[in-house]
């Protein structure tokens, strides 16, 4: 029998909610703030997609994910099937679930959209992620071993995909991370409330089960230069995936004050170092009794409401610029409004109050009004004249942007571009051969699934550097370039295959040239 053709009349109307933690409570503790779907839930959200033939969701998704393929899967309850559709092409479902912009990407443009709120694609990903990881499941595809043995700097998303599809293209491969535990910007950078580690750490055990080894405590660039990687240690091909956590300051008066930190220091001191269970662990960090963060991104929201939940009795974001242009994802403004961040649009500070004996007592800051647009496309800030205000704050942070971490190009010749990010080609390729790079040590910062996406295609161009056969593309046609064939295959495309042949009984491992 026919499935009825589903129509905009005919899905439920209204966006499936999620349920969330009182705001009150969870100011005051470090769990997940959203508690994600039940079967009930997805079954029902997934009935709002219109399983469209054109597919716009999966041309908005940096990974090129079967967006209706998994949800259609949900809606018949095979959620396993649905696992399998979505790690066909991106290993990280519950976390990407989790963190990535969908609103700007696949939910963005989906058709649904148009007349209602658009499907919630990034909560049905989550789903499918956490009962991947509930129930155990993964993927492992037959690896054949080659000889090939790839080194990947950075364990953060851009680092992890690369590592998998070389993995799974039967490479020896080793991936070099700085601190102590894998993960890199999830880990460090994104607090527990919004990313779980545990829900890092079931990801990363995926990782291994493809053979993929991870040697923590290891900053290339300082131990060993990328060159050595290539002429020393014996890899054949190297990515570049450190990312971009590198603070920006404003370099303003009181910017060398004792209470001045990087939004990713104090992250970083919280989630990876523990500083949140203090004196348990012995990692300090300023706990302010009024905190200003300056910005508004995702990197600044974060920022904010761990500020809270380590005991700041007022937490301000300060931006120079309306919530209008604020780059923060709605979600996220919306949350940390909800915990009690009083927000302070169209503000710049001007410099940090010294209180004489070297700390923070303050911040001065102009008023602004927007005007033409900037080369960002949003509206640019203007000081309005004898505007100028001081408000008390014993700890700033910024979180106005990062860059890239100059150590590799202070210890390597891979070839950097004016702002000091690693310049590539179109293939991801870098000045050094051998050499591949990708994610925001190439872009700038972007959004985990970029940087995966990135990922993937420093893989699929390290296998055509490495002459492997990569199962994902399509043999070349004869008919390029005049070549001939050989039992159907372009004899560009020789190679050596494994051929078993069983003979009185006994199996007998030959090679012969395709």
């Amino acid at each position: 029998m026919a499935t009825k053709k589903k129509t905009i009349r005919t899905i439920p109307q209204d966006r499936t909610p999620m349920r969330e933690q009182d705001p009150q409570v969870r100011a005051k503790n470090f769990e997940e703030v959203a508690c994600g779907y039940s079967l009930e839930d997805a079954s029902r959200e997934a009935e709002r997609c219109l399983l469209c033939p054109d597919q716009p969701c999966v041309a908005g998704c940096p990974v090129g994910i079967d967006i209706p393929g998994f949800i259609k899967k949900i809606g018949d309850k095979n959620l396993r099937g649905a696992y399998d559709v979505l790690t066909g092409t991106n290993l990280l479902p519950a976390i990407c679930g989790r963190v990535c912009p969908q609103e700007n990407q696949c939910e963005g443009v989906c058709t649904v959209g148009e007349s209602l709120e658009a499907v919630a694609i990034g909560r049905l990903e989550r789903f499918v992620g956490d009962t991947a990881i509930k129930e155990g499941w993964v993927n492992i595809p037959y690896i054949e071993p080659n000889r090939f043995k790839v080194g990947i700097v950075g364990s953060g998303p851009a680092g992890m995909a690369c590592a998998a599809d070389m993995a799974k293209a039967g490479c020896d491969v080793t991936v070099y991370e700085a601190f102590h535990q894998p993960g890199g910007v999830l880990r460090y950078g994104i607090p527990d409330f919004r990313l779980p580690n545990t829900v890092i750490d079931a990801e990363i055990s995926n990782l291994k089960k493809f053979g993929v080894k991870f040697e923590c405590n290891t900053l290339v660039g300082r131990l060993f230069t990328i060159e050595q990687m290539i002429d020393e240690l014996g890899y054949h091909a190297v990515f570049i995936g450190v990312g971009a956590g590198y603070p920006t300051m404003l370099n303003i008066p009181g910017d060398s004050l004792n209470g001045v930190l990087s939004a990713n220091e104090l992250l970083t001191r919280c989630n990876l170092m523990n500083a949140k269970e203090f004196p348990n662990f012995d990692t300090p960090l300023p706990i302010g009794r009024r905190v200003a963060v300056v910005g508004a991104g995702n990197t600044a929201m974060d920022a904010m409401r761990v500020s809270l939940r380590l005991g700041a009795e007022k937490v301000y974001c300060i931006y120079r610029r309306s919530r209008t242009e604020a780059p923060a994802r709605i979600e996220e403004v919306h949350h940390a409004e909800q915990e009690g961040v009083e927000f302070h649009w169209l503000c710049n500070p001007v410099a940090v109050l010294d209180d004489g004996k070297g700390n923070v007592r303050g911040m001065r800051c102009v008023r602004m009004e927007l005007g033409e647009p900037d080369d960002s496309g949003r509206r640019r800030p203007v000081t309005v004249a004898g505007s100028e205000f001081d408000f008390e704050a014993d700890v700033i942070v910024y979180a106005i942007g990062t860059n890239a971490n100059p150590i590799m190009g202070q210890t390597s010749r891979v070839k950097l571009n004016k702002w000091g990010y690693i310049g590539t080609d179109g293939s991801l390729a870098t000045s050094v051969a051998g050499v591949f790079a990708g994610g925001d040590i190439v872009t700038g910062a972007a959004t985990v699934i970029e940087a995966m996406g990135a990922g993937r295609k420093a893989a699929r161009s390290m296998k055509a550097y490495l002459g492997i056969r990569d199962g994902e593309l399509p043999y070349l046609s004869a008919k390029q370039g005049g070549t001939d064939s050989l039992f159907g295959i372009d004899l560009r495309e020789r190679n050596f295959a494994r051929v078993r042949v069983k003979q009185d009984s006994a199996a007998i491992s030959t090679t012969t040239q395709a």
